[in-house]
């Protein structure tokens, strides 16, 4: 009797239960998802006294030091009209960082000391761009970079003193070099020269010998070198030579051979690797399927790796930075609900503390979980990718906003994403796809992208967008589609190619036309032109293909409203991208918004003006998919 009674309620509760309401995610105010995060890019010095990170200060992300175990911060620098791209501990004592200017990408050189003072200009030339080659951990006040300043197509090495500003060029471009290799004494022994096709590898023993050329690759097989082996002998890279995946192997540069395979696998490309600088020995591997995967070179950074995941289960970890002896660590937590946390963690002692939250606003428990999905393309391709549907709704006849990647050779990742958790906490559906051209996904996937603009890889998105209408989770008739830089461009293809498919599009730094795309590259780009033109189509031997798959020869087939997001100073997508698909559907009356912003390039970094991009999409997403 007693367990009939038990019964009886067991029914009562799982039918109450079945007929509750879906609890839907608390309203979140817009600016939550894209105001700065409160700190973020923690980085410790290399000898573990302080630990660094930025911050907003008058709304730009600036640097900021604290000692460990002190109770508040110094502010050491003072940017007020644009967030620092990047920065690193040069030496104990001195910070260096990267900014541009209105988001012109020509990145300049700042120092500064940990308590503020002895600020110096290093490469502050007008039009000239700086790239970090090597920090050299050895040499306290230099740097090696690279800088466009003597030919604005090409990067010269440089040896940099920090302190006093002394700039040493090292060498001097050719006109062919796209990549420079120091060893682990700072010394450049490898170059990589490239005449847009074929990549040829150089190597000499000491920088008093010339470079000799080992290798010559096209651009389709890749030896992308990560650093030389620690006894500076052979070079450790990733590599597709011989293969479809690109794999971690130990490779002799000087006799062109591949000494060891030291891991691969058919799932995916190899992403990256973790190694120890002080005992000479590589730690992880990495590689991405729907989620980051590890493999363990070494069983002390396994134990030392699962020591910190096993106190977050759910939660992916990243080991972010360490000091010189590698016995304190900053640790970054994620999820595709959260931004996470970062973490300091003494091995010494044992202790794992919690610094800071990035987004302490954002509560993981309302935002919505990104799932892994695949289909099959219309020619038989698997395509990955993720949905994420709004929390608390059923999945069946919903808005969705169609989010194409940029790139086009880059990838969706597992993970959050604040554009996508905004989207969905206003009840759309957010659908991601990795088609074809994607990386990490081999070179066969990768080379089916090349001339393919608005035709298969539109196809690839088109087919996702036609599975999700046979699932019964998209309603055809609230389908919007949202990308930025080549997702911009497949907006308007989506728009163009498939009117019928689209209720409306956001178009953001994106591409409407592929002749002029190419013409107005950043002059550093040109050593790739003829690269880009093997990928995209040559202006001349392709030219009736790229008419046909450039938007803006085709906006007499666009009729669903359309909304443009432009930064004036864009160097890769240049603003007359823009202009030329405004102008031809204003002079034939269809509906079009467009929002320029002159402090901006290529997306929009200044926090007052995601603001106002987000704004204005999410409005414009609601009048014309939710009325």
């Amino acid at each position: 009797m007693k367990k009939n009674v038990f019964l009886y309620f067991l029914l009562i509760v799982v039918f109450a239960a079945c007929e509750a309401p879906i609890q839907k995610a608390e309203p979140v105010p817009m600016e939550d998802f894209f105001r700065n995060p409160e700190k973020t890019s923690y980085e410790l010095s290399p000898n573990g006294e302080y630990y660094s990170y930025t911050a907003p200060y008058e709304s730009r992300m600036n640097v900021f030091v604290q000692q460990i175990g002190a109770d508040s911060a110094i502010r050491i620098t003072a940017e007020t009209s644009r967030d620092i791209a990047g920065y690193m501990w040069a030496n104990n004592n001195r910070i260096l960082y990267l900014k541009d200017t209105g988001g012109d990408e020509n990145y300049q050189l700042y120092g500064v000391d940990i308590d503020g003072n002895n600020f110096k200009e290093l490469t502050v030339f007008e039009g000239v761009r700086t790239r970090l080659i090597d920090e050299l951990e050895n040499l306290e006040n230099e740097v090696l970079i690279a800088m466009n300043k003597r030919d604005a197509r090409v990067f010269d090495p440089y040896r940099l003193n920090i302190v006093s500003g002394e700039l040493t060029m090292l060498a001097e471009n050719p006109g062919n070099i796209v990549g420079w290799m120091p060893d682990h004494d700072g010394i450049l022994r490898g170059a990589i020269a490239s005449d847009g096709v074929n990549q040829t590898y150089l190597y000499r023993e000491n920088e008093n010998e010339e470079f000799q050329a080992k290798l010559t690759l096209d651009f389709r097989e890749t030896l992308s070198p990560l650093l030389f082996t620690f006894d500076n002998k052979y070079l450790y890279a990733l590599s597709n030579i011989g293969r479809d995946k690109e794999a971690l192997v130990k490779y002799d540069i000087d006799n062109v051979k591949e000494v060891e395979l030291i891991f691969e696998t058919d799932l995916a490309d190899v992403s990256g690797i973790n190694y120890s600088e002080k005992d000479k020995k590589l730690l992880w591997v990495t590689y991405y399927t729907d989620k980051r995967q590890v493999f363990f070179l070494d069983d002390e950074a396994r134990a030392l790796y699962y020591r910190i995941a096993d106190e977050f289960p759910g939660l992916e970890i990243s080991f972010v930075s360490e000091n010189k002896a590698e016995d304190k660590f900053m640790i970054r937590t994620y999820s595709d609900k959260t931004w996470g946390s970062y973490y300091f963690y003494d091995k010494n002692t044992d202790e794992l503390i919690k610094v800071a939250d990035v987004s302490p606003w954002l509560e993981a428990d309302n935002m919505a979980e990104m799932k892994p999905v695949s289909y099959t393309s219309r020619d038989g391709l698997t395509i990955h990718g993720y949905l994420t549907l709004p929390k608390g709704y059923n999945p069946e006849n919903l808005p969705v906003i169609v989010h194409p990647h940029g790139g086009p050779w880059a990838r969706d990742y597992w993970g959050f994403s604040p554009q996508v958790q905004f989207l969905a906490n206003n009840g759309y559906a957010v659908f991601q796809m990795n088609f074809r051209g994607s990386t990490g996904y081999g070179r066969e996937f990768w080379e089916k992208s090349f001339k393919q603009w608005g035709q298969s890889m539109q196809d690839d998105i088109t087919d996702g967008v036609l599975w999700l209408i046979d699932q019964g989770i998209a309603d055809p008739k609230r389908i919007g589609i949202y990308g930025g830089s080549y997702g911009g461009y497949a907006t308007l293809a989506g728009l163009a190619f498939t009117p019928d498919l689209y209720a409306c599009g956001v178009d953001y730094v994106g591409v409407s036309n592929l002749f002029t795309l190419l013409k107005t590259i950043p002059p550093y780009w040109e050593p790739q032109l003829a690269m880009f033109h093997e990928m995209m189509g040559h202006p001349v031997e392709d030219s009736l293909m790229m008419v046909k798959v450039s938007p803006v020869f085709h906006a007499d087939s666009i009729k669903a409203p359309l909304f443009v997001a432009q930064g004036a100073n864009d160097p890769r997508v240049n603003i007359n991208e823009s202009n030329q698909i405004v102008e031809a559907l204003e002079a034939r009356g269809v509906d079009v918004e467009y929002m320029v912003k002159d402090n901006e390039g290529h997306g929009f970094a200044n926090e007052e003006n995601r603001f106002d991009f987000y704004r204005a999409m999410l409005q414009f997403f609601d009048t014309h998919l939710k009325q």
